[in-house]
């Protein structure tokens, strides 16, 4: 029931070169600051909105 032989010498030791200078920065484009939304429409004109979509979309 094997999948292959495995040698666990060949996992010990690994020497891996890395060039950081050319690694991802996932920090270089966060933002810090507020959302806000403007729109006249209450919650539950868009609940009802969202209704009418659904039924339309059941009905094709």
């Amino acid at each position: 029931m094997g999948f292959g032989s495995y040698d666990e010498s060949e996992q010990k030791d690994q020497d891996v070169d890395t060039d950081d200078d050319g690694a991802v920065n996932v920090h270089e484009n966060d933002h810090d600051g507020e959302v806000s939304i403007e729109g006249g429409a209450s919650t539950d004109d868009l609940v009802g909105r969202l209704s009418e979509m659904k039924d339309d979309s059941h009905e094709e």
